[in-house]
């Protein structure tokens, strides 16, 4: 069995604002196991970014505020941990790759000292050393090593995105957190991206968190899956499971919003509705006003996690036996 490298349980994150609290994150389960890659797959404001910066202790507070539950890594709780103790972790031995690649740099620093500076802290090299350590990553992610006296704005926003990739990866971390970061790259750019990403987790044997929205890029890099709605996670299962056998009504709606190849259809059958506003979410299950299967009692009982066996979960009433399947 796989050594469990992460492990997040019943993680619930607020945020405190002026329209009233925002349940980001509830009761959110979730564990990456070591050289593995897990996809956290959900809509916008599903609490997709908001369990990554839980992960790394960077939930802005106020208004973010995590209420409870516990992330453990290596055994330990980063919760519990002082802020010292997390600097010395964050960057080092968990890194994260940011969202945006326009903004997510320092304009008013070179990248090379922007990745020096992340092995001199957390590796203690000397100046020459972390200029060669600089050189080697902007070389690996396909960028010529005589570039690290450039600026940002210098950078188009995938060269931006590969530099991102070399601070994160610059002192080989055990697990890299990958907030969407392929979503602001033309097609061509995401390729190879991608391809950057698997070749180089390959190499430094480093587990990864990909959050994205785009089930394309989960069937290309991921080996597991866990699908978000509305701050939970609803279904969890390996990425062949999941493509072959999609269980709860959310994720078949996610994968009957795309495109087939293989049947021909006038229309695609998009999920109706709209996430619900996260400062009035819904009693009961959250998924059911958009729910085709909902019955009453979803609208008055939380589901529980069922699990179908071999490592696949699901968040629904159906398989409870509360509320009519599916005729399969």
């Amino acid at each position: 069995m796989a050594e469990r490298l992460l492990e997040i349980d019943n993680l619930r994150v607020e945020y405190h604002t002026d329209d009233g609290v925002v349940t980001a994150v509830e009761d959110l389960q979730l564990h990456v196991e070591k050289g593995q890659t897990v996809g956290l797959v959900g809509e916008t404001g599903a609490g997709k970014t908001t369990t990554a910066l839980s992960i790394m202790r960077l939930v802005p507070a106020p208004p973010g505020r995590i209420v409870s539950g516990s992330v453990h890594f290596h055994g330990e709780d980063l919760l519990h941990k002082r802020l010292d103790e997390i600097k010395k972790i964050r960057g080092n031995k968990i890194s994260m790759i940011f969202q945006d690649p326009m903004t997510s740099l320092n304009p008013v620093l070179t990248i090379g000292f922007q990745i020096e500076e992340a092995v001199v802290l957390h590796q203690g090299l000397d100046a020459r050393a972390a200029r060669a350590r600089a050189g080697e990553m902007l070389r690996l992610v396909g960028i010529p090593p005589e570039r690290e006296g450039d600026y940002p704005h210098e950078f188009s926003g995938g060269m931006r995105q590969r530099v991102g990739i070399a601070m994160a990866l610059s002192c080989n971390p055990e697990l890299l957190i990958a907030d969407e970061p392929t979503t602001a790259l033309d097609v061509t750019i995401q390729a190879q991206v991608l391809e950057l990403m698997k070749r180089l987790r390959q190499q430094f044997s480093t587990s990864m968190l990909l959050i994205t929205h785009d089930l394309g890029v989960v069937a290309e890099v991921c080996d597991q899956v866990a699908i978000m709605y509305a701050g939970t996670i609803v279904e969890y299962a390996d990425v062949n499971t999941l493509f072959t056998n999609p269980r709860h009504p959310y994720t078949r709606g996610l994968f009957g919003s795309i495109p087939s190849l293989d049947e021909e259809v006038t229309r695609l059958n998009p999920i109706k509705g709209l996430m619900p506003d996260p400062t009035a979410l819904p009693s009961g299950c959250k998924f059911h006003p958009r729910c085709p299967m909902a019955g009453e009692i979803c609208k008055t009982r939380v589901p529980q996690t069922t699990n179908l066996g071999q490592g696949h979960s699901v968040h629904c009433m159906i398989y409870e036996g509360l509320v009519p399947g599916y005729e399969e």
